[in-house]
């Protein structure tokens, strides 16, 4: 059998499908897209779930994929053994009620045998237990023996998930000989052990399962393949474990030359090698799809992971940063069957690399931390972390809870995951509010999931905002109608709409939708599944119906507004990425007609030069009234001139590139002015962080600009009005008003002292001694703690040697206590902090202080007398 790589056997299966009729797909990215029910892409099929239940028609009946997925379920085995790991490519062929068994069954043994080169005598199906249809297929038509054709159980060979399509799956194991095998008697396909490797999935999905065990047969059947690719590649290659197939092998070598160490020769250092090698492929990708590090959802994911790899790299002994370094072998290695690793080199190691400092920060720190835990737990006998200890680690130091668990483990100290739990309510009570109840497709059930998929929208609406055009759905809000009625709230589709749909950050348009017999106001325009676009508003006017011709009229101010807020993020980003540097990605964006908002990556505030940096480079580029050129071409020669895509973002064969002359090029599906001087005004209004790593600037346009000044104006005016003084001198009357406050406050300091120490009176009658320590202790009327303090320095001195206490009551129910000592009386054990924390609760307050000096305040203005009395006592305790 050829030696073959993992990026050659990528190639080959997908050219093998795309030779049998099938569409290639890129991969999908690892954030779902319109599914609650899933944080991160797991499986082939799970982007594909739309086309499977029917509710989008799929750009074709048959498609293949390699998809890049992560699974962290079992994460804890991660490194542990040679088989776990988290992320993964997978390689599947779909049909959508397209070809069925015997195709599915006769390509995957084609491939398997022929193209790959797999001796067909180490190859062994399984079926499901009741599929004799697909037995007579591996049997009759492939020729396999019967007694090698082996039938499992529902457990094993039928794909189900809760209410839904479900079907028997039909495996192919491949025998890796018995050097992997446990030696056992009768040892064969379906042993745990690592001999007989499945390849190969083929799921009939060919029943409905109503959630209830009651199963009907689809209309519709289809094929869901999947193989992963590098299982594939472990058994072509003829290695241990994915570990040691050609690109992860590349990665674990580049870890062990970063450590100074060899695997196979340690198998605590191999745990680390394997962590590190898997994790960091998981986070490579992860940032490369626009996940940043945070402490929830995927961010959290992310961060866990990254956590856990930088944990072992200390373990192995490799210091500083290092994972951004290692992500490059990852880049190298597989940007081959995904370029967009490549394009995104720069952010990639930027992101990692800020997060292993924030990590590395406060590593050290919280290792220290949990010692000094486990050192006292093993103080008491005890060997349970308690949960607010491990809820300290997480929230202080960054620790993960399952980086603390995995730590301890190892010391056979558990945690008390009830109480950390407890301590996490909060942050979990806002992550199940996020998390939506769904139907089985993770999307929120709607009355749009009634309307038929074949249903579609066009839009032309980028260069008028005006058309006719047939009315072929009408909803309110609970169910499909044939017509909608004055005050009727509701949904219009038609076959073609000038109205732009929220979409890429921008607010769908209004306007007002006109037939022979009715009017519709149009106040928001979305985005529905299978490409239809859904107009939401009231009926003002008549009625309409479905079949009717529509006059669809865009409001032309909002429209505009929305085209100079728009064109507006375009010219920002590129000015983010000169003042700032290449590593500023778009995060998100909001516009509307009112203003625009840009989420954008970058790890500190803007200074006050930045943002003017900025604004006055978008300011020039519209005094330059640069003409905005769309054109419509492919991904190719989009990215040729150098346009700029977003995250996340899945686009077509043909692409919308955006041109300001040769300063802002991007893919953008959505409406702009015709020149960059129809934008007028730009202002940056506000600069924030909203995430880590993640910075927002809120700006305006236009009219918006305008207004705001004129509200500023307004402001300064009023301002003037209540200094009494024009605004041009307003400056000037503020500063003069300062220095007159600061000489009025400074004339009332003087005030207060005088009457403080009128209030105190001759003290030379009120010095008293105990046990050959003099101490004065009274009381003085409506004096605050500052004044409090200057008397008591003024006491101090008088003394010469001694205590001082001094109590005063402000009103009824605020009392100021102030204690100190002198050196000497210091030294016979008089502290002024513990006088003041004896004394303090008779006047119903509480303080303390340094030995010299220490306050206190309470509510009790009764207990003075009592407090003062208790002094003497008090003082003969702390010098015996």
């Amino acid at each position: 059998m050829q030696y073959r790589g993992v990026n050659e056997l990528r190639r080959l299966y997908l050219d093998f499908f795309e030779s049998k009729g099938h569409l290639k797909m890129k991969s999908f990215s690892l954030v779902p897209h319109n599914d609650n029910s899933l944080l991160i892409i797991n499986s082939g099929m799970a982007p594909l779930k739309p086309y499977f239940t029917g509710q989008e028609i799929p750009p074709r009946r048959r498609v293949t994929t390699c998809q890049k997925c992560i699974r962290t379920g079992d994460i804890e085995n991660v490194g542990k053994t040679a088989r776990h790991g988290t992320f993964f490519e997978m390689l599947g062929n779909f049909s959508f009620g397209d070809y069925f068994k015997d195709e599915a069954i006769h390509w995957s043994w084609e491939f398997l045998t022929e193209t790959v080169g797999l001796d067909p005598d180490r190859l062994y199906p399984s079926i499901y237990q009741d599929d004799d249809e697909a037995f007579n297929i591996w049997n009759k038509e492939i020729g396999i023996a019967p007694e090698r054709i082996f039938r499992f159980g529902k457990e094993d060979n039928f794909w189900e998930h809760g209410a839904g399509p479900c079907g028997p799956c039909s495996e192919i194991y491949y025998d890796r000989g018995e050097k992997y095998g446990c030696g056992k008697p009768g040892c064969t396909v379906g042993c745990d052990c690592d001999r007989y490797m499945e390849v190969w999935n083929n799921v009939f999905s060919q029943f409905n399962n109503d959630g209830h065990g009651n199963y009907t047969d689809l209309i519709q059947k289809n094929i869901d393949t999947g193989m992963g690719l590098e299982r594939l590649a472990v058994v072509v290659q003829d290695v241990d474990s994915i570990f040691d197939v050609d690109t992860l092998q590349a990665l674990r070598n580049k870890v062990c030359e970063m450590a100074g160490v060899k695997y196979k020769e340690d198998e605590k250092q191999d745990v680390s090698i394997r962590v590190i090698t898997d994790h960091i492929r998981s986070v490579t990708f992860m940032v490369s799809d626009g996940i940043m590090p945070s402490n929830e959802g995927r961010g959290y994911v992310l961060r866990r992971l990254l956590r856990r790899a930088a944990r072992h790299g200390r373990l192995l002994g490799i210091e500083g940063k290092f994972l951004s370094k290692l992500c490059e072998t990852v880049i190298e290695g597989s940007k081959d069957g995904y370029p967009e690793l490549e394009e995104k080199r720069t952010f990639i190691t930027k992101v990692i690399s800020e997060e292993e400092d924030k990590f590395n920060k406060t590593i050290d720190q919280g290792l220290s931390i949990l010692n000094d835990m486990e050192a006292e737990l093993a103080s008491k006998g005890e060997n349970v972390l308690s949960g607010a200890d491990a809820f300290k680690l997480y929230d202080t130091y960054g620790f993960p809870m399952d980086l603390t668990k995995e730590i301890l483990e190892e010391k056979n100290i558990t945690i008390d995951e009830a109480g950390f739990n407890a301590a996490m309510e909060e942050q979990r009570v806002k992550a199940r509010n996020a998390r939506k109840v769904t139907n089985y497709m993770g999307a929120d059930a709607t009355v749009y999931d009634e309307i038929d998929p074949a249903i579609t929208s066009a839009f032309v609406g980028y260069d008028k905002l005006t058309n006719e055009s047939e009315i072929t759905v009408l909803t309110t809000e609970e169910e499909v109608v044939d017509a909608l009625s004055e005050g009727d709230k509701g949904t219009v589709i038609v076959d073609e709409t000038v109205f732009y749909a929220t979409m890429g950050g921008q607010e769908g348009d209004k306007g007002v939708i006109k037939t022979s017999e009715g009017e519709f106001a149009v106040e928001t325009t979305i985005k529905l599944k299978g490409g239809k676009i859904g107009h939401v508003g009231t009926m003002t006017k008549g009625m309409m119906k479905v079949g009717d011709t529509a006059t669809m009229e865009v409001s032309p101010a909002y429209r505009a507004d929305t085209c100079k807020n728009h064109s507006a993020t375009h010219l920002l980003q590129k000015a983010l990425r000169i003042v700032l540097g290449d590593h500023v990605e778009q995060k998100g964006s909001y516009v509307d007609p009112d203003r625009l908002r840009f989420d954008f990556t970058h790890f500190q505030s803007m200074t006050k030069e930045e943002i003017a940096k900025v604004e006055d480079i978008v300011n020039e580029k519209i005094a330059e009234a640069i003409p905005v050129v769309t054109d419509v071409m492919t991904i190719e020669e989009a990215k040729k001139t150098g346009a700029m895509a977003l995250f996340g973002e899945k686009y077509g064969e043909k692409v919308r590139v955006v041109a300001m002359g040769d300063f802002s090029k991007e893919f953008c599906g959505g409406t702009h002015v015709a020149n960059t001087a129809n934008i007028r005004l730009f202002k940056i209004v506000s600069e924030a962080g909203v995430a880590a790593g993640v910075r927002r600037i809120e700006a305006l346009t236009d009219k918006g600009v305008i207004k705001y000044y004129a509200e500023l104006e307004k402001t300064i005016e009023e301002a003037a009005k209540a200094a009494k003084a024009e605004p041009v001198q307003l400056v000037k009357k503020i500063a003069a008003m300062n220095d007159e406050i600061k000489s009025l406050m400074s004339e009332n300091e003087k005030l207060k002292a005088e009457l403080a120490n009128n209030a105190l009176g001759d003290t030379a009658g009120d010095i008293k001694e105990v046990n050959g320590v003099k101490y004065i202790a009274t009381k003085v009327d409506g004096v605050d703690m500052n004044e409090l303090r200057n008397l008591g320095d003024k006491l101090k001195g008088e003394i010469g040697s001694g205590v001082v206490v001094i109590v005063s009551a402000q009103g009824a129910d605020k009392v100021s206590v102030i204690a100190m000592a002198t050196d000497d009386v210091i030294a016979k054990g008089a502290h002024a902090g513990n006088l003041i924390k004896a004394l303090a609760p008779i006047v119903g307050g509480g303080g303390g202080g340094r030995p010299n000096m220490a306050q206190a305040g309470g509510k009790n203005p009764a207990g003075i007398d009592e407090l003062i009395a208790k002094v003497p006592d008090t003082i003969l305790e702390q010098i015996g």
